[in-house]
């Protein structure tokens, strides 16, 4: 398909439909997945990370996806690494002659992506700590300021702002190929929309039948495995719930109770951060997903080779 993109981005709440629409358009479009999810990137959480493995498989063919199951539960992983990782999947996929497709709702890593900034994740350098450690604020501006121009004040309002400003700018100045430009996307950015009503109808529906496939033991099977309550409860949403239900922190009624009423906010939190992407200059294609599918297949199509005026 010829076309002026080589990202199509399909981006959504929690419960919207977007990977199994996702997976059909990378069979129409002859594309692989790229994941934007935070937390499908841990082995061993898959229950409650709405992996559904079974989506990726359309008309009995399987869809490749990346950056599912690329990490150990219980470490944690950050945007630092997906727009490394993200990169590294998307070179793959093109040199597979084949359109990346990268789809989640985690909107801070498709943002990430998107607007070309780079994150680098600077160590502590505790050498250099300590020789700074004493030096006036004045001293500690004029050390910043022979690394990079002083934008504002607030760099050095304190002496710890100003040290890690410094330790920093060091860092890039030791690592010059971290202040490289990220690869070019050209992005197509379409996301499924469904009414409010529907939306919470699939959310609830879809705890319930995640508890039914073993949401609980799997949670236990992580502790069993070494996972800490402290980490499982740092992923949120079930594991968090889930974990304290197992903690005996919460009844099994308590905690389903609690656990829909978070998934129904962080769908509504995941709207918001997309309608922030859209004000701040990132143009999202919104789609009905009551429409019928080939209807919307074909909508995309025509986004995606310039047919379609708006």
């Amino acid at each position: 398909m010829n076309s002026d993109y080589n990202l199509l981005v399909v981006l959504g709440p929690t419960a919207s439909g977007k990977t199994s629409f996702a997976a059909r358009m990378a069979a129409a479009f002859d594309g692989e997945i790229i994941s934007a999810d935070s937390r499908q990137v841990y082995r061993g959480m898959t229950i409650g990370t709405g992996k559904d493995l079974a989506d990726y498989v359309v008309d009995g063919r399987p869809v490749p996806y990346h950056l599912i199951d690329i990490a150990a539960a219980g470490e944690k992983y950050n945007v630092y690494r997906y727009q490394t990782d993200f990169f590294e999947a998307m070179r793959t996929v093109e040199r597979h002659g084949r359109l990346p497709i990268m789809c989640g709702g985690t909107g801070l890593y498709i943002e990430a992506v998107l607007r070309g900034y780079r994150f680098i994740e600077v160590p502590p350098d505790t050498e250099l700590r300590a020789a700074l450690a004493g030096k006036t604020l004045a001293e500690l501006a004029d050390i910043l300021a022979s690394y990079r121009p002083l934008h504002n004040t607030s760099d050095t309002d304190t002496p710890r702002r100003a040290i890690r400003n410094i330790e920093i700018a060091r860092y890039y100045a030791l690592h010059p190929e971290a202040g490289q430009p990220l690869p070019p996307v050209r992005p197509l950015v379409v996301g499924t929309l469904v009414d409010r009503e529907t939306r919470r109808s699939r959310i609830t529906r879809r705890l319930h039948a995640r508890l039914r496939e073993g949401l609980v033991d799997e949670v236990a099977g992580l502790m069993r495995a070494g996972v800490s309550s402290d980490d499982l409860i740092y992923y949120g949403l079930e594991y968090k719930f889930v974990t304290n239900y197992l903690l005996g922190l919460l009844t099994l009624e308590e905690m389903t109770e609690q656990l829909n009423i978070a998934i129904h906010q962080f769908a509504k939190r995941q709207m918001t951060w997309f309608r922030g992407m859209e004000a701040r200059g990132i143009h999202v294609h919104w789609l009905d997903m009551q429409l019928p599918e080939s209807e919307r297949i074909a909508m995309v199509r025509e986004l995606m080779t310039g047919h379609q005026t708006e």
